[in-house]
């Protein structure tokens, strides 16, 4: 299909274009931007007059469910929701059942996927077998089954010395280790931020520390060995400081946050409300501010929808029983736009967050439009505000601490590879 996008305003941030530029569309490829093609008849016009024209979202953190675990999502409900969400480009975790620790899973995973013809899948490969942290994975037969990076997405690994083999060994391929840094021996069976909410509501706790303390291990194990490592949901202000400073060093890395973390403080648990049952948990307001000012000096890198999908019974237990996570990737724009109308962030620097930025962690040719690019791309009303409720959330799972809210970003069109994968 020739499609042709016009009157829109097209917005790349990694090319540093802000102004109403048509786009022309063929054989998946974006083959002019301005002016038209040599010999160029569209088959699909496309009026995007008063709506922006950005790349198609990338998100660093969006669980599929599948194998293994169809009765929370399927593969095809959640790429539904993430082309709705104006996602092209998704990073899966390797927490299935059984867990992406050999090819055969990841190449089933990436054909599947494929058939659908939807969002691009990039697997992130577990960094030890059955995610145990006792033994290291394949990681070479992993990349070449198709995963782009390699990680630990519960904690950190109770054993260091294991962590240090994993990122030597990473370092040799040259691949990225994701790291989630929370001390798993100071976890425990916690389930909210060690504050005043959790005494008032009586539950078990997760100290700060336990994310510090494993930010300060893995920057010395980074110094060590040298590996690329991305720091998955940081929660805490001291953790933000920490981040910081191993920057400045030159330290590679790298770090993320999540929509929920960016809006919400533990003060949201309410009375026991277990759509903020989440992991990390959520922290206090210096917290929360220190989080939404870190993404705006630069110190995080990338805001991701950390999207896991619950059924609903899973969510009707106590707090502390009740299964973790929240839906997110249908609000991964609506939410960055609040976000950043709040901070008084221009359009482009919003957006690079969900695209330019996490392409680049992910070490993916995507979050850009290029003449000759791969035509993925997100088409949204800036100023229309939509109501989230359960029908108007297209994955299966509906446990999501914003249900109720109006928030912006009308999602009317989403392509990938030149197909309209999505309208409104």
């Amino acid at each position: 299909m020739r499609i042709h996008i016009k009157n829109g305003r097209f917005i790349d941030p990694r090319n540093d274009i802000d102004s109403i530029q048509d786009i022309f569309i063929a054989k998946g490829k974006v083959v002019g931007i301005g002016e038209v093609p040599v010999e160029f008849q569209a088959s699909r016009i496309i009026d995007a007059q008063s709506l922006i024209v950005c790349p198609g979202l990338v998100d660093l953190s969006v669980r599929l469910r599948e194998p293994g675990l169809e009765y929370k999502a399927t593969l095809e409900s959640e790429m539904n929701a993430a082309v709705a969400g104006g996602v092209t480009s998704i990073a899966c975790p390797p927490d299935t059942d059984p867990p992406l620790d050999e090819p055969g899973l990841v190449e089933m995973l990436k054909h599947r996927a494929k058939n659908l013809n939807q969002a691009h899948v990039y697997p992130i490969g577990a960094l030890t077998q059955g995610l145990k942290g006792e033994r290291l994975t394949e990681m070479a037969e992993l990349n070449d089954a198709g995963c782009v990076v390699f990680g630990q997405p519960d904690g950190l690994l109770p054993n260091l010395r294991v962590l240090m083999q994993a990122m030597r060994y990473a370092s040799t391929f040259n691949f990225s280790v994701w790291l989630r840094p929370q001390e798993i021996s100071l976890t425990g069976d916690g389930v909210a931020h060690d504050g005043e909410v959790a005494t008032r509501l009586g539950l078990l706790t997760i100290p700060v520390c336990a994310e510090t303390i494993a930010i300060s291990n893995i920057i010395l194990l980074t110094k060590e060995t040298g590996v690329k490592v991305h720091l998955c949901r940081i929660s805490s202000a001291e953790g933000l400081t920490m981040i910081r400073a191993a920057k400045q060093q030159g330290l590679p890395i790298t770090c993320d946050v999540t929509i929920n973390h960016l809006h919400l403080s533990d003060m949201d648990i309410g009375f026991f409300d277990s759509n903020c049952h989440l992991m990390p948990p959520l922290r206090g307001f210096e917290d929360r501010d220190a989080l939404r000012q870190g993404l705006l000096n630069g110190t995080i890198d990338a805001i991701c929808s950390d999207h896991a999908p619950v059924d609903e019974d899973a969510k009707l237990l106590p707090f502390g029983q009740s299964d973790i996570g929240a839906t997110g990737v249908e609000l991964l724009l609506p939410l960055t736009l609040k976000w950043g109308t709040e901070m008084h962030l221009s359009l482009p620097k919003m957006l690079a967050k969900i695209t330019s930025e996490p392409a680049r962690i992910l070490g993916i040719d995507a979050g850009h439009l290029s003449v000759g690019s791969a035509a993925d791309i997100c088409i949204f009303d800036p100023d229309h505000y939509w109501k989230v409720t359960s029908s108007a959330i297209l994955s299966q799972g509906k446990n999501t601490p914003f249900m109720g809210m109006e928030l912006p970003g009308g999602i009317k069109y989403t392509l990938v590879n030149g197909h309209i994968v999505y309208e409104h």
